[in-house]
């Protein structure tokens, strides 16, 4: 059964889909100004003159060309009808847009990214490959020369490493984080010097066939203090126990609670304060997520790819980040990223 087949068969009347990344996995077309109608025996593709020729290759649906306005274009033509759509992608000028167009809106949220929970054969190929080559980019990076190097440069070379061993892009835009830096999860690269006898988190993917991978490393360039030591063999223990969590049937904010456990009993809670994963797949944030917060109802499921990522930050002194992508199977978890986690020191 096709994607398309499986929404429209939960679906109680035609579902309006206008996140672009949703409408690319229901029928692998990309386009920056894109809208497809799904119902129960047809599905509709839309979007303007820039890309009306190759939504008309585009097998299994019924193209129409819009105008640049789409959501405009929309309303007139779906006007007087019962419409589904993605309150979580809409606007709420686009709201109006469309409910002065006279449509009668009903917001769904997060249908599309249930189904795209549960990767397919092919879209683990793709991941373990973009896996892979984090791995590789690791094994190479290790063997760099770190002090003296500014984060910026460090984190051009990253990606420059994951052109070279064939990725198509870089996932997101990768964070070297270095001493103090290192107390700032999403600290992203700096003119700063990496120095002797600190750590450097390293946070980096890249993208294979569309689908990204996400691993973070935590490099010492030296002998450490004692606390950034400490914090380091603690944030592993806490990443062990994250992973021995994932199984089906988990609930996601208690494979949080496995890992943040081990962290706050080491009396260290209050360092980290993000959640402990989501899931990867065509974006490198989506569903599921690893957090205190998430829905008691909302359980793992075999086929989801999840980060396992503690961290344990210390201002102004530095941090550590752990993190592994992992392939959740029915009996456990499978590493998707395999360099190693003990502590690696560079120069």
């Amino acid at each position: 059964m096709s994607r398309l087949q499986r929404l429209a068969g939960t679906l109680e009347e035609p579902f309006l889909v206008t996140h672009g990344t949703n409408v690319r996995y229901l029928t692998g077309f990309q386009s920056s100004n894109c809208a497809t109608l799904v119902g129960p025996d047809r599905t509709t593709l839309y979007a303007d003159f820039r890309y009306a020729e190759a939504g008309r290759s585009v097998e299994g649906v019924a193209f129409v060309e819009t105008a640049r306005d789409l959501l405009a274009d929309l309303a007139g033509r779906l006007a007087g009808r019962r419409i589904a759509f993605e309150a979580d992608s809409v606007s709420y000028s686009g709201y109006q847009t469309l409910v002065a167009g006279g449509l009668d809106l009903v917001a769904t949220h997060g249908v599309v990214e249930r189904l795209r929970r549960v990767k397919e054969p092919a879209e683990l190929e793709a991941i373990r490959r973009a896996a892979e080559l984090s791995d590789r980019m690791y094994e190479s990076l290790a063997r760099e020369r770190f002090t003296g190097r500014t984060e910026r440069e460090l984190g051009w070379w990253i990606d420059q490493r994951f052109h070279d061993l064939g990725a198509d892009a870089p996932a997101f835009a990768t964070i070297v984080a270095s001493g103090p830096n290192g107390a700032r999860p999403h600290a992203g690269q700096t003119d700063r010097v990496v120095e002797i006898g600190t750590l450097v988190t390293v946070d980096a993917g890249c993208v294979v066939g569309g689908y990204c991978s996400d691993c973070t490393r935590t490099f010492a360039t030296g002998e450490l203090p004692r606390e950034l030591a400490d914090a380091y063999e603690l944030c592993l223990r806490a990443q062990l126990a994250g992973l021995e969590a994932l199984r089906p049937g988990t609930g996601w904010r208690d494979v949080d609670a496995a890992s943040r456990a081990v962290i706050e009993a080491a009396g260290h809670g209050e360092h980290f304060g993000h959640g402990l994963g989501h899931g990867v797949g065509l974006e490198v944030h989506e569903a599921p997520f690893l957090r205190p917060e998430a829905a008691a109802g909302e359980a793992l499921e075999a086929g989801n790819v999840v980060t396992v990522e503690p961290g344990i930050y210390l201002p102004p002194v530095g941090g550590v980040r752990i993190e592994d992508l992992v392939l959740v199977t029915p009996d456990g978890g499978e590493p998707l990223t395999r360099f190693t986690k003990e502590l690696v020191t560079v120069e």
